[in-house]
């Protein structure tokens, strides 16, 4: 088990190798969206509405495709808080807590927290942003008492991350969402902890991890381990 430090303020990690469980990230392939909405149509027939909303994720990835990493972290907060309803699991899946891939939550035009950092991970993934720069970040919501998920971009190793998240608009500095309290992060690369307690992890955490990546890879995508 080897351990090594990020530095980010309040939002210090640290990550957690475990070996055999983690792979590193793999270089996202071209989606076929011709397969992809072939794929949606066969599970949920009619698309309506919903196709359009898929037509226009890949409408986005292809024109954001040459942009500056910034620019397609606003391009793509600004996609999916614009395009989704946020409406929490029990309403949506009648689940205390579902993980959708990104068709279905387009396909429903509604999702909670971890759906959106979901989606926003993946699709900044396929416009080229290493996954070493992205954390899904599990938060305390200060104001509303409750867990939250969010996704947050770290430039370099040691810079202080940024905070993409469904409740605002705008794109932050951790140090400005003195609202939100880090619990654990996670991406392809492994299991980042707050502080020095990395080794009170459960790796059993990362197992809704996995049944998203197979989900989306029967849906017609290529993510490689994320």
């Amino acid at each position: 088990m080897r351990r090594r430090r990020i530095q980010g303020g309040r939002w210090h990690l640290s990550i957690l190798w475990i070996g055999g469980l983690l792979l590193a990230g793999l270089a996202l392939g071209n989606w076929d969206f011709t397969l992809i909405l072939k794929n949606a149509e066969s599970r949920y027939g009619e698309l309506g509405p919903a196709r359009k909303r898929i037509l226009d994720w890949e409408e986005l990835i292809k024109t954001s495709s040459a942009l500056a990493e910034t620019d397609k972290l606003n391009e793509v907060n600004r996609f999916f808080n614009r395009t989704v309803r946020f409406v929490d699991d029990t309403r949506l899946w009648r689940e205390n807590d579902y993980w959708a891939t990104p068709v279905e939550m387009l396909v429903k035009g509604a999702g909670d927290c971890e759906d959106y950092s979901i989606a926003k991970y993946f699709t900044l993934r396929r416009l080229g942003i290493p996954s070493e720069k992205l954390r899904i970040t599990y938060v305390k919501a200060l104001n509303y008492n409750q867990a939250h998920m969010v996704l947050t971009y770290y430039s370099s190793p040691s810079a202080e991350p940024l905070v993409l998240d469904n409740l605002i608009n705008d794109i932050r500095p951790a140090s400005q969402r003195q609202d939100l309290l880090p619990v654990y992060a996670f991406n392809a690369e492994g299991l980042y902890l707050p502080g020095s307690n990395a080794r009170k992890s459960d790796p059993k955490k990362l197992s809704r991890w996995q049944d998203i990546l197979k989900k989306m890879h029967a849906e017609g995508f290529a993510v490689g381990e994320g």
